[in-house]
């Protein structure tokens, strides 16, 4: 039983979604490598037109999906670091779907405005720093909070003036990433909700629905 409660009170899905990247990253270097385009569709990278032709799992496989070891230990790093954060603030599961809702949406996003291959847990990653945002719009006062939240708003900042001019980034998964993990941690909501926040909640419901539609009819659109 203690054993039990450790590997629980701990941030096991995090070491989790970390595991599963190492694993399948290096299956892609076993395979081809994972800089190659060939493998990076074999195992599920965003691809345009494979997924108009109705293969939709590929907005969440992407997630695992890693295009080089720097890309994969920066993203790593990131995962573990924020992971741990908000896997305490929300539990672990309301967190596991934090991660992948973000990430789904933010390749679907990528899907309605890019054309190219491509990979990564930015779009889960920008999704978690959402819902930091989320945390720290219901909990200003919290010194720890709001002190955290400055550090992840220059980071982020210097992130996007980094995507605008490194070609090959993904600038607008990342938008889309952080615009769902936001909402959808109102959606699912933190351990302690007050009567404000179930307002915040209803509105971000339907907010969430909107973006959702609106970017499947986009992405209809383009192809």
């Amino acid at each position: 039983m203690k054993i039990t409660k450790k590997i629980y009170d701990s941030p096991f899905i995090t070491y989790t979604l970390i595991v599963i990247m190492l694993f399948v990253y290096l299956l892609m270097s076993l395979n081809g490598g994972s800089e190659n385009p060939q493998t990076l569709v074999k195992f599920g990278a965003l691809y345009p037109p494979a997924i108009m032709n109705g293969e939709w799992w590929r907005l969440i496989t992407p997630i695992f999906i890693h295009i080089g070891i720097t890309h994969l230990i920066l993203n790593l790093v990131t995962i573990y670091f924020i992971g741990i954060i908000i896997e305490r603030e929300f539990g672990h599961f309301k967190y596991l779907l934090i991660f992948i809702i973000s990430g789904i949406l933010g390749n679907l996003t990528s899907l309605s405005f890019t054309s190219g291959l491509s990979a990564g847990a930015s779009t889960s990653i920008f999704g978690l720093f959402g819902s930091f945002f989320m945390v720290y719009e219901s909990y200003k006062e919290n010194t720890y909070i709001r002190n955290t939240a400055k550090s992840f708003f220059y980071f982020l900042a210097f992130n996007f003036i980094y995507d605008l001019f490194i070609p090959g980034i993904d600038l607008w998964g990342h938008i889309g990433g952080i615009i769902a993990g936001f909402l959808i941690s109102y959606v699912v909501g933190l351990k302690e909700i007050n009567k404000k926040i179930r307002i915040k909640r209803l509105i971000s419901t339907f907010v969430l629905i909107a973006v959702i539609i609106i970017l499947l009819k986009v992405s209809f659109l383009t192809f």
